[in-house]
């Protein structure tokens, strides 16, 4: 298997150039490009709008002051007419940029949805990552959750970003014309727009100190959305897992292990407050400092009257947004954390995936290499299997079924899944080739899947329940002896709870008489019928479905009489296994 760790390295040193390139890049060229493009231009217009009016503020702001120092009425009724100008205006721009952030937030959701559950929900990659190295546990948060923040937090960062650089063009011009010029004591020189470099300095020092402080948030946050995540999937496993813990007594052992797992919640929500109180002290008494700061840096100017007060306060104004715009980092420092922490875990998902996609097609010796179509039957050559451990269960086993056929397939439990999962191909560890046949070919598990849906849906899954009539899903049912669920196609229930296994399993082969495959691949998917059912069940497809190719992976006895011939799998001991760098490795998702 190649080396997991050796591909994530320079994924991790070029974090930023692969979310660039792999999250944001591909968003601009997708479909509609002009949707995505008019949003970002009218995002960008809406920004230049917002400093525009900021700056407009900023000369109000002297004039008003102005005005007020010469006791003119007239001066103070006229700013009063233009702030409310700006108060309107303000509101407009804020209501238009809300509603075009999160238009544009919701469409790059959208897509970047659309992209992990197609990569994911493909090829059996959603189970074979499972059994994959590689940091992408909880795929179903990182597309649900994960996503959302990543794309909210990039948007909003984005947005912060592009204001304070315009800001920085725009205040620095202002806040040295305003400041003027300061005698330096005991020479003759005059140091001009003094308080720009303070202001640079004010916000370097600011930056510095809470870039430090903030640097532990990032792992934080990741931890705690990890906990949280496993917190959750625990309680879900227990719902979905109910009547087993019922039967059990497995109440005290569940409440334990929630408990365990809500205690790492605890510890990674504790170390997150740290985080959290270190930066938001120091922020807060930075932002407390602001607006005194360049009030009580400007007054000697203005105690020497070098400065009108309107110039006082339009300095001290163009400082606080100089110094804004300066410490953007520090400021967005949480932000950026949390953004960071769900866009890696998206990008790690993601990366994963890409991965597994190029394992595919395997070349060395430790996988099986899976041929689709070219021939007209499966042909299994010299195949060694391994299970999750590491075990070879399945050992140089070559067998041919041609089309037509009815074979069982006999052996242990381990040896049988084992095959079972690696002609569909879900499962690669192991050695040989396995080629899979032209034709449609059906996969019957042991316990098929049912949404929880209308019985129509879940009988016609995963087709549409539109691709049947009623008639051929009355008649399929009749076949498998479940006609009485024909009334109650349009109820809505949670069918795997509600049917009994016998009944589940009725519905896989039902499924099979109404798609109709050319091949039917099934393991154990008649272990809960009696004898008669289970001869009835094969007499009923060699009647119905004469010319599909039966493959039937079982463990009883009874089944070699109703197949033409039968392969029985050797049993390997115990003791041999993969050499570890191809063994797969089990990584629990969730």
């Amino acid at each position: 298997m190649p080396d997991s760790t050796a591909f994530a390295e320079p994924r991790r040193r070029n974090l930023a150039r692969r979310l660039w390139s792999v999250l944001a890049v591909p968003y601009w060229y997708s479909e509609p490009k002009w949707r995505v493009r008019s949003l970002t231009l009218g995002l960008l217009l809406l920004t230049f709008a917002q400093v525009g009016l900021s700056v407009w503020s900023n000369y109000w702001n002297r004039s008003l002051f102005d005005s007020l120092e010469a006791r003119s009425v007239r001066g103070v009724v006229i700013q009063a007419g233009v702030f409310g100008l700006i108060f309107v205006s303000s509101i407009g721009v804020t209501a238009a940029h809300l509603m075009v952030k999160r238009a544009l937030h919701l469409d790059w959701r959208r897509w970047l949805t659309e992209l992990l559950l197609e990569r994911w929900m493909a090829d059996g990659r959603h189970y074979r990552l499972r059994f994959t190295e590689g940091s992408h546990d909880n795929p179903d948060q990182r597309i649900a959750e994960d996503i959302r923040i990543a794309t909210d937090g990039a948007l909003g960062l984005a947005h912060t970003l592009f204001y304070s650089l315009l800001s920085l063009g725009l205040f620095v011009p202002i806040l040295w014309a305003a400041s003027g010029s300061v005698a330096v004591p005991g020479t003759h020189l005059h140091v001009p727009g003094y308080m720009v470099p303070l202001a640079f300095l004010y916000a370097g020092v600011g930056t510095g100190l809470g870039w430090l402080l903030g640097r532990p948030l990032s792992r934080a946050t990741n931890a705690l959305q990890s906990a949280e995540a496993d917190f959750r999937f625990g309680l879900a496993r227990a719902r979905e897992h109910s009547e087993a813990i019922a039967l059990m007594r497995g109440e005290r052992s569940e409440r334990r292990s929630a408990t365990e797992r809500f205690r790492q919640v605890v510890h990674d929500f504790d170390w997150q407050s740290l985080a959290f109180m270190g930066l938001i002290s120091f922020t807060t008494g930075y932002g407390g400092l602001l607006p005194v700061f360049p009030l009580l840096v400007a007054a000697p100017q203005f105690i020497a009257g070098a400065m009108t007060l309107g110039v006082l306060m339009q300095a001290a104004h163009a400082f606080q947004q100089l110094t804004s715009a300066l410490s953007w980092p520090v400021d967005n420092a949480a932000g950026i954390a949390v953004c960071r922490a769900s866009a890696e875990r998206v990008l790690s998902l993601y990366d994963d995936i890409e991965q597994l996609e190029a394992d595919k097609y395997p070349s060395d010796e430790s996988r099986i290499a899976r041929v689709v179509g070219g021939i007209d039957r499966l042909v299994l050559k010299d195949l060694t299997i391994a299970d999750a451990s590491g075990r070879i269960v399945l050992e140089h086993l070559d067998a041919e079924v041609r089309h037509g056929e009815r074979v069982l397939v006999w052996g242990e439990s381990t040896s049988t899944n084992g095959l079972f999962k690696a002609i569909a191909g879900l499962w690669s560890w192991g050695s040989g080739c396995i080629v899979v046949p032209d034709g449609y070919a059906l996969f019957i598990p042991r316990r098929p899947y049912l949404p929880e849906d209308t019985l129509r849906v879940a009988l016609c899954y995963p087709h549409m329940p539109d691709s049947f009539t009623d008639a051929a899903i009355v008649r399929a049912l009749d076949d498998v002896g479940a006609g009485g669920l024909a009334a109650r196609l349009d109820e809505r229930a949670n069918w795997e709870e509600i049917l009994a296994a016998h009944t589940q399993q009725q519905l896989s082969f039902a499924r099979a008489l109404m798609v109709r495959p050319e091949w039917i691949f099934t393991q154990e998917a008649t272990d809960s019928f009696d004898p008669d059912g289970e001869r009835a069940i094969f007499a009923m497809l060699r009647r119905e479905l004469p010319s599909t190719t039966l493959v039937t992976i079982g463990l009883r006895a009874e089944l070699e009489a109703l197949h033409e011939r039968k392969i029985a799998l050797t049993r390997v001991p115990e003791t041999k296994y993969l050499p570890p760098a191809s063994a797969p490795v089990a990584v629990t998702v969730r």
